[in-house]
């Protein structure tokens, strides 16, 4: 081994440390910001730097990207973190800005993982943001639009960074090796699952890494021996944040669209992730009322049956429940019409407000009522042979002929839409 051996000079430093990107054309996965033709990189050529925000997964680069900005602009760079810093903090670094600015030296603050500020935090960047006391770069991995308030938001060009992709992650795997002065000995099936459990995650990959080297022999490590070293790897999820909502997003719409394999993926990601099999169960249920719906109104009755299953068999048992619910749900056919005609019979109440019911469908529970013509002409349709009358049920304010409710032509519906065709016809020929 070398005199630079990586646990030598630089045992105390992280492999993610050493490695850290000395130059923007050294960060990899971004080149669509910081290649030639990238976005960073047009407005450093013209000289125009904005207040930014800098949004991706964990390990893909914001705070490298940031700190070689101020580095490229000439700018004192300052980094705090929302986690430990608070208003007290900002204004101690804006005095201190505004004391560079009148000597000639611009400061570019940096502040990690904004989205954990509150809206007081976040309100005490604007002025300094506006007045030009500080170029403003935050970094978030959570989705802007939820986690900034507008006022922040609209005052910040938001740059999207990507997970880093396969080449990424080799190329980087390739420069811990040289750093290392070290070739890891990993069967070609065992490098893939590396990449893999590394997740688009840079940092994630090189923690992995040194992992590795430090149980570097000459056996050539198949799988199963890398896995034992590293242990099992999680995931990248979190039960409140983005990811959460995206997967349940991904596996409600792969139901609607009836992709049966693909439903069962996404179900599957977020089981293995450690997500609550409570939360996907309520969610099916209501996935039961609103996309599949009168199209096979069963499918209601099972997606509870299967939610009480997994409440008394808890995780992992339980969980073949759902996954069989899910099968049921992506095969089954689809209809919003009920959901349809709930937007359309709220959006009618509210237009009309508090109109009273027609006088003949009230029952007269009085003889005051009664003679204030409550339950006059009602019709009592069990009497009639068709079992359908044609008298009013709407306010008179309100077209008889209104629809609310328009039947699909899938599954069960088509029976549905067979009825109230025949109820119409009925009472069609009442009025003639």
């Amino acid at each position: 081994m070398t005199e630079n051996h990586l646990f030598t000079d630089n045992a105390h430093r992280p492999l993610a440390d050493i490695l850290r990107p000395k130059t923007l054309e050294g960060v990899l996965g971004q080149e669509h910001l910081i290649g030639l033709e990238g976005r960073i990189s047009r407005l450093l050529a013209a000289e125009h730097l904005p207040s930014m925000l800098l949004w991706g997964p964990p390990g893909v680069g914001k705070t490298t990207i940031a700190r070689l900005i101020a580095d490229k602009v000439e700018s004192h760079f300052v980094a705090l973190s929302a986690v430990f810093s608070g208003v007290v903090e900002m204004r101690k670094e804006f005095a201190a800005a505004k004391e560079r600015r009148q000597s000639g030296m611009q400061t570019l603050l940096f502040i990690d993982e904004i989205h954990r500020f509150n809206r007081a935090q976040q309100d005490a960047l604007l002025p300094v943001i506006e007045d030009g006391t500080v170029t403003f770069i935050a970094a978030t991995t959570e989705n802007p639009g939820f986690s900034l308030n507008s006022a922040l938001l609209s005052r910040l060009q938001v740059f999207t960074l990507e997970s880093l992709s396969e080449a990424a992650l080799l190329a980087l795997l390739r420069k811990a090796e040289q750093a290392s002065d070290q070739k890891l000995n990993l069967a070609d099936a065992a490098q893939k699952q590396l990449i893999v459990q590394a997740d688009g995650d840079g940092r994630q990959l090189l923690n992995m890494v040194e992992i590795l080297l430090q149980f570097a022999s000459e056996e050539t490590l198949d799988v199963a021996g890398m896995m034992k070293l590293l242990g099992q790897h999680q995931l990248r999820y979190d039960k409140t944040q983005d990811e959460h909502y995206n997967l349940i997003s991904a596996l409600h719409k792969s139901l609607r669209g009836s992709h049966t394999q693909a439903s069962l993926y996404w179900l599957a990601r977020m089981l293995v992730a450690g997500e609550d099999g409570n939360y996907i169960a309520r969610r099916l249920l209501r996935f039961a009322y609103e996309d599949i719906g009168l199209a096979e109104p069963a499918i209601a009755d099972e997606a509870l049956t299967a939610w009480q299953t997994y409440e008394r068999l808890g995780s992992p048992e339980g969980e073949i429940a759902l996954v069989q619910l899910v099968i049921r749900m992506a095969s089954a056919p689809k209809s919003n019409s009920a959901y349809v005609a709930e937007k359309q019979a709220k959006s009618i109440a509210r237009q009309y407000g508090t109109i009273a019911p027609p006088k003949n469908i009230i029952n007269a529970a009085n003889s005051f009522m009664k003679g204030e013509g409550f339950g006059k002409g009602y019709v009592y349709e069990h009497n009639l042979e068709e079992g359908v009358s044609n008298q009013a049920f709407f306010p008179e304010q309100i077209p008889e002929n209104t629809i609310l409710y328009t039947a699909r032509s899938r599954g069960f519906e088509r029976e549905i839409e067979k009825r109230l065709a025949y109820f119409q016809k009925v009472r069609e020929r009442r009025d003639n």
